[in-house]
């Protein structure tokens, strides 16, 4: 029997500051260099980081494959606590911002029309920044869905992983 209130939780160590991975959620420029999974851009990026602000985000796969097409979320700001913090009601969205169910991107299964996702980040010893993201229940998204939904964030954190290394 499925549990409703199976959580999704990611941990993850970065070897750098809190104050740039905090930066990679909340500039646009930065949130762009890593968003989507493994070979997937991010073409557009409006991030308004502030209680009740919204953002509108789009990820692109690769050219030929089933996800050649932008791929929009949205979502406001629901709690900020600077360096620490980030909760936002995520959805999927058209172009335009407007939710719309998963299927519009032709994915199978019952995702959530909204979702809270919480962002947390710790700072740790030798610079170090431990971020964890919790999608509090994974209720409808089963079997394979809810294993590339787990692949997709994990890809997308080793891009936020690369993207915080310093330039040679």
């Amino acid at each position: 029997m499925a549990d409703d209130k199976k959580e999704l939780v990611i941990e993850r160590i970065f070897d750098a500051p809190v104050e740039l991975v905090w930066k990679a959620w909340t500039d646009p420029e930065v949130f762009q260099k890593w968003w989507g999974p493994k070979d997937f851009t991010s073409p557009h990026a409006n991030i308004d980081p502030k209680v009740g602000g919204k953002y509108l985000v789009s990820m692109r796969g690769p050219a030929g494959s089933p996800f050649d097409k932008e791929m929009w979320s949205t979502g406001h700001y629901l709690e900020i606590v600077p360096m620490q913090k980030l909760v936002v009601e995520d959805s999927f969205a058209d172009e335009n911002g407007n939710v719309v169910p998963a299927s519009y991107y032709g994915m199978p299964g019952s995702f959530p029309m909204k979702a809270k996702i919480t962002i947390t980040f710790e700072q740790l010893e030798d610079g170090k920044t431990k971020m964890t993201l919790t999608y509090p229940s994974t209720a409808g998204i089963e079997g394979e869905m809810l294993d590339n939904m787990t692949q997709g964030w994990n890809q997308s954190f080793d891009k936020l992983e690369t993207s915080l290394r310093p330039s040679v």
